[in-house]
């Protein structure tokens, strides 16, 4: 009996021994690392060899959104790469005359994921310390074209596509005004350079800043900006909120605002050079007040009947045309008909600073005033989506004054806040609205 159980010890000891080594001969990295935490590849390249004063570009590509960094053995620091797309890591580093480097000097790189790290060792390829000679970088460094590819929209996780058209042989990169600098362009064939950014929820993309685009030879540099629309924007602009409202009958011409906003969500926004802003007629233009979002002309206007014609363009061309009409009907002194509804503390298209906003007016004693404050993002951050800052009843006090305060979750820059707002005493109602923008910066 005890010499069965000895056998059968013995047999599972040797059961076990392969697996033993199995896992004797895998990598440490392998053992301690998760399988989410990986480098897979590191690229480097040199405008000038690796003499003082040359520039070496990195590009590794691994796990998403982690720490990575470079380290060359006759370099005292760390290089820091930043990841200018989805798992991308880009990266540059200038010789100094301290460094001690030569083409047989190993890289490390590090990607370091929450409390994971992986590390990987590298070399320089081959010929990589010898410089092309002079004369083999042309004299006409150019860029003949540097374009994107059209986008139905853009949101977070849309990919924005690049191609440079240009002298062969360089090293291009693009950048991304507050985005993303220094991102890597592949030569797909002799010339023609391509390059990619995925938009993330936290990115915000201004289209008046243009995305720049660098192409290197030896120590010479040529830029390009686009220009063109970043989008395949074939959709013209809308103008709403406008005051006084179509039709409308205001009571008091003293200081009245015509005024309006311009919605081009999706778009590349409005260009303000192409407004063009009619009043009965009368070219009001250079007396208004507009930006990308907005119009604003105020004036005292006596009784009569106006009528409003507006026309501009967004940055792609496409074009705008809005016309509309009011009343100015009641004599100064005059009493109004119904429930008054009077905004007292901003006017129209009024710029707020972040965090909590009130607005007081003014209705009849007593009023119910019924008030929604939607909030629209600009064309970048959030990408166009509303969102409900509140839904609240409030009442007016015995001298007919009133007041509510919001303050939105995320206070974006140019965020634009339509406020309707409707009294009601019996059964006499009014309506208003409240345009109101978020500070830029």
């Amino acid at each position: 009996m005890i010499k069965a159980q000895l056998r059968n010890q013995v047999a599972a000891l040797f059961l076990m021994l392969p697996i033993a080594a199995a896992l004797s001969v895998l990598p440490t990295a392998a053992i301690a690392q998760p399988a989410e935490a990986e480098l897979r590849s590191l690229e480097v390249s040199s405008d000038g060899g690796l003499s003082a004063g040359t520039e070496l570009q990195f590009t590794v590509e691994g796990a998403p959104r982690a720490v990575v960094r470079v380290r060359i053995d006759g370099v005292k620091r760390n290089i820091v790469l930043k990841e200018t797309s989805r798992g991308v890591y880009t990266g540059a580093y200038t010789v100094t005359r301290q460094d001690r480097i030569s083409e047989d000097s190993p890289i490390r790189a590090t990607l370091r994921l929450r409390n994971r790290t992986v590390m990987a060792n590298y070399s320089f390829p081959a010929g990589i310390s010898r410089p092309q000679a002079a004369a083999a970088v042309p004299s006409a460094l150019k860029i003949d074209r540097f374009f994107m590819a059209p986008i139905d929209k853009i949101e977070p996780g849309s990919e924005l596509r690049f191609t440079l058209n240009g002298m062969p042989g360089g090293v291009a990169e693009f950048d991304i005004p507050g985005i993303a600098d220094n991102v890597r362009m592949r030569e797909t064939r002799p010339g023609v350079y391509e390059g990619a950014y995925t938009l993330r929820r936290q990115d915000k993309l201004t289209p008046s800043r243009p995305i720049v685009a660098t192409l290197r030879a030896g120590d010479r540099s040529v830029t390009s900006a686009m220009t063109a629309a970043p989008t395949a924007d074939a959709k013209p602009p809308v103008i709403r909120n406008m005051a006084p409202r179509d039709g409308e009958a205001v009571m008091d011409g003293r200081a009245i605002a015509v005024s309006g906003t311009f919605d081009d969500a999706g778009g590349v926004g409005v260009d303000p050079a192409t407004v063009r802003i009619m009043l009965s007629g009368r070219n009001i233009t250079a007396d208004s007040q507009i930006t990308p979002q907005f119009f604003t002309y105020r004036a005292d206007l006596p009784l009569g009947r106006y009528a409003v014609d507006v026309t501009a363009k967004d940055r792609a061309g496409n074009a705008v045309h809005r016309t509309w009409s009011f009343d100015v009907v009641t004599p100064v002194g005059a009493t109004p008909v119904g429930v008054p509804l009077q905004i007292t503390s901003h006017g129209n298209n009024a710029v707020i600073e972040g965090g909590s906003t009130t607005v007081r007016g003014r209705t009849a004693p007593g009023a119910l005033v019924d008030v929604k404050v939607v909030g629209i993002p600009p064309l970048v951050g959030l990408f166009g989506m509303s969102q409900n800052v509140l839904q609240q009843r409030v009442q007016a006090d015995a001298s007919g004054n009133f007041s509510f305060t919001f303050a939105p979750q995320l206070p974006l820059p140019g965020t634009r806040y339509e406020i309707n707002m409707e009294s009601n005493k019996g059964n006499m109602k009014a309506e208003s609205m409240l345009v109101l923008f978020q500070k830029q910066g």
